[in-house]
This record gives structure tokens, C-alpha cells and sequence, in this order.
């Protein structure tokens, strides 16, 4: 991973940061989400800097760590009358831009392949076709909420597409882990993910996006006329 261009480590981190500023942008300026979630990606930098991820012996007990503590934390929002009056409090027009950051996540994931650092199938150029939710997403933005020329069946159909595609990477990223069930990338394992900043992208990026859809999707579901 020393190899790795610098642009490569500066969009990614440009990323993570105008990810978390879209979000908390999304929740009115919640401090509570800001110190969380800047805690959260503290926490987990200091642990892929000192190599918590990386090594393949312990990856298959270590990796859930990344993923599954903000899933579950952000899936139980959805189970509380707390959690619903926050998603219900979301913009959902700065959710439905958010998604642009998912076109320097391809870009980064397309890099990571190119040095060697993840297999094929992660990128555009194998089983992920992710970048299509980010390169729509200003067009669904202006469509859907300046122009409001959107109905709700179809701003919940590209919501769940979206999030159809997120699954799927995330579930060709985790069968490319150099772990017992590995399916994809013998020749090149899924390993740039367990370093520093990259494991942001389990850890903050794709809890953030599969929530945005989520949270969009039980907006836009509830009996309730969308303001525009």
C-alpha cells in the first residue's frame, strides 16, 4: 500500500469528508451525529494504522468489526420512536445528492485495483456498476426536487435500486476477503480495504450510504406530502 499515489489517498479523504458533511448537512447540523460519528472514524483509523485489519490470519473475525457496528447501530434507528423521528427529521433532498460521493468511491476502488491492492470484480470493470447510483443521482435530485417532476414510485424504485447495487458490492467485496468462503479474487484478494484510510469505506462510507437509501425510502413511503 506505500505505493500508492498520493491522489489516490487525497480523494478518498476528501471523500470521507464530504460525505460526513453532506450527512450532517442531511440532519439539520446534528451535533450529536458530528461528534459520533468523528469519533467513530477516529477510532477506526487508529485501528487500521496499527495493521488491526490487515492480516489475513485474523481478517475473518476482525473485519465484522468495520461493517457491523454502525449497520446494526444505524438498522435499530428504524425499531425505536427516537430512531424514526430522526429519519422522518432528514432532508431528503440532501440524502438524494449525498449519493454523488459514490462516483470518487469507484474511482478510488478502480485505483486500489490498478496497484495490486483489490481484485477486479470490486471496480466497474468487473461486478460493480455502483458508480451508475452516483452518476444519477444529481439528475434524480433536480428531476425529482427542483423541477418536482418526480412521483413517488419512482424516486423508491431508484432508492431501491440504489441500495441493490450497494449490496452488491458490498457482498463481492466481503466473498473477495482471503478467507475460507472466498469466491472472487483468488489472484488478487480483497486486502487495500483492511488499510488505512481505506477501511473507511466499510466502516463510515457504506453504513452512511445504505442508510441514506433506507431513510429516503421510509420517507417517501409514509403518508405525508414531500416539501420541495
Amino acid at each position: 500500500m506505500e505505493n500508492l499515489p498520493a491522489y489516490v489517498y487525497l480523494t478518498f479523504t476528501a471523500t470521507v469528508v464530504a460525505a460526513v458533511w453532506l450527512f450532517y448537512r442531511a440532519t439539520n447540523y446534528s451535533r450529536l451525529f458530528l461528534v459520533t460519528i468523528s469519533a467513530w472514524i477516529v477510532l477506526q483509523s487508529v485501528l487500521s494504522s496499527i495493521g488491526f485489519y490487515n492480516d489475513p490470519a485474523s481478517m475473518s473475525s476482525r473485519f465484522p468489526l468495520l461493517l457491523l457496528p454502525p449497520f446494526i447501530f444505524l438498522v435499530s434507528r428504524f425499531f425505536t420512536a427516537q430512531g424514526k423521528l430522526f429519519i422522518d427529521s432528514l432532508d431528503i433532498k440532501t440524502l438524494t445528492i449525498f449519493h454523488v460521493i459514490r462516483i470518487p468511491v469507484e474511482l478510488v476502488l478502480f485505483w486500489l485495483f490498478v496497484h495490486k491492492s483489490i481484485p477486479e470484480a470490486m471496480t466497474f470493470e468487473g461486478r460493480n456498476v455502483d458508480i451508475l447510483s452516483g452518476l444519477s443521482a444529481p439528475l434524480i435530485y433536480y428531476v425529482g426536487f427542483v423541477k418536482n417532476k418526480l412521483g413517488k414510485s419512482v424516486l423508491v424504485a431508484w432508492n431501491v435500486a440504489c441500495l441493490a447495487l450497494l449490496l452488491n458490492v458490498v457482498i463481492t467485496a466481503i466473498m473477495a476477503l482471503p478467507v475460507r468462503f472466498q469466491q472472487f479474487g483468488f489472484e488478487q484478494p480483497n486486502l487495500g480495504i483492511g488499510y488505512f484510510p481505506f477501511a473507511l469505506l466499510p466502516a463510515c462510507l457504506v453504513p452512511l450510504v445504505m442508510f441514506s437509501n433506507l431513510a429516503a425510502i421510509r420517507q417517501l413511503l409514509r403518508p405525508k406530502t414531500i416539501t420541495v
